[in-house]
């Protein structure tokens, strides 16, 4: 099993001539010359690729997550925001995917600790996402992964698990069946007791990419 973590001109120039006295009896320019052995022959070879390609994982530059309130009720305090676009890029040729080879995305996070100290910490389980593929597939072989609500279920019928164990991102069943780039993100939600204690709280949410044949 291989398991990649990776957490992520135009130029333009303008020429201006001005002529300036130009009149009558201005000689004309030269005309090129067209004797062919003033021709410059241009040849290369290129050698085969040999850099294998690979399964790699990216995600983009951010300063984290701020989830916000929006949504709570009696039952809970909920709290959202969106995971940072993750891309990943399969740059493997057909030949180099061994037979039922396949790749996975998955997300785990970490207890929500409060910076003052005093207030108890939050589970991960209470932590759920709801995985969006924001690329299109063109065969369908990739796919975002399911739903998973918060222990305190927000009604959609998700899995009531949270993230306290590896969810799933985004996954290819057969890698050979698409070959390219994906992006993905996820809207989170964070769905507390309603007596949840005041204070700010971090956790770390880890993205792993696993490549097994």
């Amino acid at each position: 099993m291989k398991i990649n973590r990776t957490t992520q001109l135009l130029a333009a120039a303008v020429l201006g001539v001005a002529l300036a006295g130009v009149g009558a009896g201005v000689a004309g320019p030269a005309m090129a010359d067209d004797d062919p052995e003033n021709g410059i022959e241009v040849s290369v070879t290129i050698e085969p690729n040999t850099t294998p390609g690979q399964v790699s994982m990216t995600v983009a530059d951010n300063g984290g997550v701020s989830l916000q309130e929006d949504g709570s009720n009696a039952a809970a305090r909920q709290f959202v925001g969106t995971l940072p676009t993750v891309t990943v890029t399969d740059s493997r040729r057909p030949e180099e995917i061994p037979a039922g080879d396949f790749w996975a995305v998955v997300g785990q996070a970490g207890e929500f600790t409060a910076t003052s100290g005093s207030a108890p910490p939050i589970g991960p389980q209470y932590l759920g996402w709801r995985p969006r593929l924001l690329s299109d597939s063109s065969t369908g072989a990739v796919e975002a992964g399911e739903p998973v609500s918060s222990v305190i279920s927000d009604g959609s019928g998700a899995p009531t698990v949270g993230l306290q164990g590896q969810e799933l991102l985004v996954s290819t069943a057969n890698s050979a069946d698409e070959i390219g780039t994906w992006q993905v993100n996820a809207d989170l939600a964070l769905r507390t007791p309603a007596d949840v204690a005041a204070g700010e709280y971090h956790s770390t949410l880890t993205l792993s990419l696993f490549n097994q044949s």
